[in-house]
């Protein structure tokens, strides 16, 4: 493994998951904002450790593999911190719909990364690459959490509110790329011969 910046910014987010875990479940003042701080350290660290390995050319297998894992396992971690919380699934619109967005979003991470890493063993990698569509997917999951997390007002934004909108409409770009990804690899899925 090489232990360049981008990796090592890669392993801070996946330190940060069991922090972030801890924090959240422990009764102390103002948790909300540390772990909206430690959750957007982490948004920060993803979109840098990419940056980082482009920009010093730093890119490496390893930093490839554990990249996606980390953005995949905070975003899943947090929400089901989230759907777990009495507070929150008092006060969201209700629970069922979040409870279901939370699952959409979770379950696609899982479904593309086995679809990815299956069409990576028959050489067709290319055809279910990231989208810009996916990339504003993410985007929109790590605004919609951080909100969530915050929960209270901020310059007199409905954070909670505005961050339960952006999960829903996440999660229905979630969906969506699901439907485009499995769309295209679907001749591979279905030929008898792969």
């Amino acid at each position: 493994m090489p232990l360049n910046v981008p990796n090592i910014l890669t392993l801070i987010r996946i330190v940060l998951i069991p922090i972030l875990v801890g924090v959240y479940l422990t009764p102390i003042a103002a948790v909300n904002v540390i772990v909206t701080v430690i959750f957007i350290a982490a948004a920060v660290t993803d979109w840098l450790d990419g940056f980082l390995a482009r920009r010093l050319n730093q890119n490496s297998a390893f930093g490839a593999f554990l990249d996606p894992v980390a953005d995949k396992l905070i975003v899943a971690t947090a929400l089901v911190l989230l759907a777990t919380d009495p507070w929150i699934m008092e006060h969201v619109i209700h629970r069922s719909i979040f409870t279901i967005a939370a699952t959409i979003i979770i379950g696609r991470e899982i479904a593309i990364s086995a679809l990815r890493e299956w069409m990576a063993e028959i050489g067709k990698r290319a055809s279910v690459a990231v989208s810009v569509v996916s990339k504003i997917k993410t985007v929109m999951q790590m605004v919609a959490i951080g909100m969530l997390l915050y929960r209270e007002e901020l310059f007199e934004i409905p954070t909670f509110m505005v961050g339960e909108w952006l999960l829903y409409l996440a999660a229905g770009l979630t969906a969506w790329t699901m439907f485009v990804y499995l769309r295209a690899a679907w001749p591979s899925l279905t030929n008898h011969d792969s």
